[in-house]
C-alpha cells in the first residue's frame, strides 16, 4: 500500500509531511529526501500503533481523490505530493527462496561482508532502500 503525503515547508523550520489519511501521523526532515524517509518510518509506526490499540487502518485514497476533496484544500495550500510506502515492520523473518545469478550473489555475499552483515541483512536493507526511494 501507498499512502499520498504533502510535504510543507516554512521559512526557517524542517519540512514537515502529514498524511490526509492517516489523521495524526507526521513526519519531518531537514531536506525533502530526509523527511520522506522518516515519513517511512512514522506510516510505519503510527500503522502498528493503530493496529496494536485495535483501531481501523484507513485505506489510501488515490491521488485525484485527495486532490479533489475539499476538506484538504487548506492542507494542500503550498504543499508538495509524495506518495510513501507502507512498510510494515511484522517483528518476524520468514524464510524464502530466491535465484540470483551466481556472479550476482558473490557480489552481494562480498558486500555484506565488507559491512559486517549477513546474506539477508544486506538484501533487506537493499529492498528496502529500493521500495522507499
Amino acid at each position: 500500500m501507498r499512502y499520498i503525503a504533502f510535504i510543507h515547508k516554512d521559512p526557517d523550520s524542517a519540512y514537515g509531511v502529514s498524511f490526509p489519511d492517516i489523521p495524526g501521523c507526521f513526519s519531518a526532515g531537514d531536506t525533502i529526501d530526509e523527511a520522506v524517509r522518516n515519513a517511512v518510518d512514522a506510516l510505519s509506526g503510527h500503522v502498528g500503533m493503530l493496529e496494536a490499540d485495535g483501531d481501523p487502518v484507513p485505506a489510501p485514497r488515490d491521488f485525484d481523490a485527495i486532490m479533489n476533496d475539499p476538506e484538504l484544500e487548506e492542507d494542500r495550500d503550498g504543499a508538495m505530493t509524495t506518495v510513501v510506502p507502507l512498510v510494515r515492520d511484522r517483528g518476524s523473518t520468514t524464510r524464502i527462496n530466491v535465484s540470483l545469478d551466481l556472479g550476482l550473489l558473490e557480489a552481494i555475499d562480498a558486500a555484506a561482508r565488507d559491512r559486517g552483515q549477513t546474506r539477508s541483512a544486506f538484501l533487506a536493507s537493499a529492498a528496502r532502500r529500493e521500495i522507499v526511494d
